[in-house]
């Protein structure tokens, strides 16, 4: 039987790094994961570049039922922390929009390090290895895993939520918190494409493809990205961020060209040439394909001069106050990542120790704390990791 002061479960984002401050603190620490590689997360996130964190990222870009909670963490272990590691190791990167960092490289770069970071503070890696069953003994923990059983004084769970299940994701932290009597809020989808019902999505069908840069709102929030029409429903940043906060049932409104007054457009288009279609006008403003179907959609006259302003003011509507409500998500699938998870309340949120279990640590994606999207839940894991990484 092996003794090791910290057993990790989870070699990704959240677990590679608490793993990292641990050793350095001069703890023997082993993680462990039932997949074949580390990092698999980091390694296709940001289309293979990985978004690796946010140059704004703060309190207000997390949703959580327990809002504060992540405060201590982030401030703590800053966006400016990370990026110093990831220049200290010589990686090149830039700036997209809205302060979102990426990797000039591909992502494996960001995943190198990390094993780089673990080898130099000795941390023990264990893949293709399952946890089979966790035991309180004494005031530590025995872990039976696939290839034997070790035990630990502390014990760190990283194992995400269950997102992407072709990669391996599970419920498994969630099951081993109420294991151990530690409550877990409602888990579900998010960042995730949404979809239409059936007739909707026959309408939209010829949209496949199309991109709008559009304002999206679910209630009181809204984004402003770009919304992309898919063979599904409807996807694109402005899409994955709301749905995050968009419940089924409810109605999402979308603007599709924010910045201009179509009603003013349409009646300017009318005075300069009244014999064009209302679909040529559109098209000066939107897609083609999209001025067409918004056109069909609201039938009128076949000129623009014969277009009341009351009809205008209707297009006007379907351009930038269209209302819909989806049908649901493309569900754990396609979500890049899980809302919910381990109540924040049962956590310490300077150490992220479960109160009532010394000694046993939840950090990451598991945990009841998601970020927008823009490399915002990547700077959660870095944070919450270094935190447990301090202590455990």
């Amino acid at each position: 039987m092996d003794l090791f002061d910290v057993v990790v479960i989870g070699a990704g984002a959240a677990g590679m790094m608490c793993a990292i401050e641990a050793g350095k603190r001069g703890r023997s620490v082993l993680v462990v994961d039932h997949a074949a590689k580390p990092g698999e997360k980091i390694r296709i996130s940001g289309g293979g570049r990985c978004n690796f964190t946010n140059l704004n990222a703060s309190p207000q870009n997390f949703i959580s039922g327990n809002p504060s909670f992540c405060i201590s963490a982030l401030r703590r272990y800053t966006q400016r922390d990370f990026i110093a590691l990831v220049e200290r190791y010589g990686i090149a990167y830039h700036e997209k929009t809205v302060g979102q960092l990426f990797c000039d490289g591909p992502s494996t770069q960001i995943v190198n390090l990390l094993l780089a970071e673990m080898r130099l503070h000795g941390v023990v890696l264990r893949l293709s290895t399952s946890v089979e069953s966790v035991e309180r003994i004494g005031d530590g923990f025995q872990i039976t895993l696939s290839t034997g059983t070790v035990t630990c004084r502390s014990l760190v769970v990283a194992s995400g939520g269950k997102s992407i299940p072709k990669m391996g994701a599970t419920g498994f932290g969630y099951d081993l918190a109420d294991r151990f009597g530690l409550k877990v809020t409602e888990t579900r989808p998010a960042l995730v494409p949404l979809t239409l019902e059936p007739g909707m999505l026959e309408r939209m069908t010829p949209l496949a493809g199309v991109s709008v840069d559009a304002v999206v709102a679910s209630g009181k929030t809204r984004f402003s990205e770009a919304m992309l029409f898919t063979h599904r429903g409807l996807s694109g940043p402005a899409i994955l961020q709301i749905s995050s906060y968009w419940r089924e049932g409810g109605e999402i409104t979308v603007s599709m060209v924010p910045q201009v007054n179509v009603f003013e457009e349409l009646r300017a288009a009318r005075s300069r040439n009244g014999r064009q279609a209302l679909q040529t006008a559109l098209a000066a403003l939107l897609p083609k394909r999209l001025a067409q179907l918004i056109a069909e959609s609201e039938p009128g006259p076949a000129n623009l001069a014969d277009c009341s302003d009351k009809y205008l003011r209707r297009v006007e509507a379907a351009v930038n106050q269209w209302r819909f409500k989806p049908a649901g998500s493309e569900g754990y699938r396609t979500a890049e990542v899980t809302l919910g998870g381990v109540d924040t309340h049962e956590l310490d949120s300077r150490t992220m120790e479960a109160k009532r279990v010394p000694g046993l640590y939840f950090v990451g994606e598991v945990v009841d704390v998601t970020g927008w999207l823009g490399g915002y839940n990547f700077q959660w894991a870095w944070s919450s990791g270094w935190c447990a990484g301090q202590v455990a």
